[in-house]
């Protein structure tokens, strides 16, 4: 059995899902594209080769393995694309998620029963179907459980937008321990400097007190200076919206101490290890081109 267990975003990993870009699918047509990263690669001709792919992700296996984690990988699903593991589900304590995706992914979560077959009776949360949620929306810190989501009306016009408020409530109730802090995240469905997807792609813990953080992807100013002022803005890496469009959030922690990250972040990579880590640089931009990097593509089930 998985004893499933995630307090934070980097006590020591343990055991994780990582994604596949094995058999990952033909380009998609424009129209087909699920944010606005991928179809700016699509209309560029620039769309990642599954080889590439594949390479990279093998790369980030290589280092979660070399630090210790069990690493786990769906079943390979003919032309589809399962890189982002972290859209599928996720682990808050010792209760796995199952997200609510977009209809047409619900093959990638039948893709990991291979892993859900070990979690205990109990441990497995479907939430109902007003829900919308999506695990790069979803961190836990400390006593917090962060949220990012997208509550305005017009909500149903953004393919982007995967989090609501029904699954704020979900969270506060599902999780009563926590005290669930929701942010609003800028949208745009055709510009990926305009457009937060997740919560991680404009925010992340590391280490035991610092952050990356981007000030234009929340909607109220009010929730990136509370952000600012509870890590400290001496702990934050306030990173540009070209940054922020790059991915320099989406990084991920295999323990306080080691974060893997893109070799291409150099400014980041050198701030953190200015602040005593670890930075395992690997090539991961491929990847990047489809609207997700590290964080994205992993599930963390146990750390500790």
């Amino acid at each position: 059995m998985l004893e499933l267990n995630i307090k934070d975003e980097t006590s020591p990993l343990k055991a994780v899902v990582l994604g596949t870009a094995a058999s990952s699918g033909p380009v998609p047509k424009p129209e087909a594209a699920y944010d606005p990263k991928s179809l700016q690669h699509i209309l560029a001709g620039t769309y990642p080769d599954e080889a590439d792919m594949v390479r990279e992700m093998d790369g980030f296996e290589a280092v979660l393995k070399k630090h210790g984690a069990r690493v786990f990988r769906p079943e390979v699903i003919a032309d589809c694309n399962q890189i982002f593991s972290r859209d599928i589900a996720f682990v808050v304590d010792d209760k796995l998620v199952e997200a609510n995706i977009l209809p047409d992914r619900d093959r990638e979560f039948e893709a990991i029963v291979h892993v859900l077959e070990q979690v205990g009776p109990g441990q497995l949360l479907v939430p109902p179907d007003e829900v919308h949620v999506e695990g790069g929306d979803v961190m836990p810190w400390k006593e917090f459980l962060f949220v990012g989501t997208y509550t305005a009306p017009d909500y149903p016009r953004y393919i982007t937008a995967r989090t609501n408020r029904a699954a704020v409530e979900y969270l506060r109730e599902a999780f009563p321990n926590r005290e669930v802090r929701a942010f609003e995240l800028r949208k745009h469905n055709k510009d990926p400097r305009k457009n937060a997807l997740h919560l991680d792609c404009c925010f992340q813990p590391v280490g035991n007190d610092l952050a990356i953080l981007h000030r234009d992807s929340f909607l109220n100013p009010a929730d990136f200076e509370w952000l600012r002022a509870y890590f400290g803005p001496d702990n934050i890496l306030e990173i540009t919206t070209e940054e922020m469009y790059r991915m320099f959030s989406n990084v991920f922690s295999i323990s306080p101490e080691v974060v893997v990250s893109e070799q291409g972040f150099t400014r980041l990579n050198d701030w953190l290890e200015s602040r005593g880590l670890t930075v395992e640089r690997i090539p991961y931009g491929e990847v990047g081109k489809q609207g997700g990097l590290l964080r994205c593509s992993t599930l963390p089930l146990a750390r500790g």
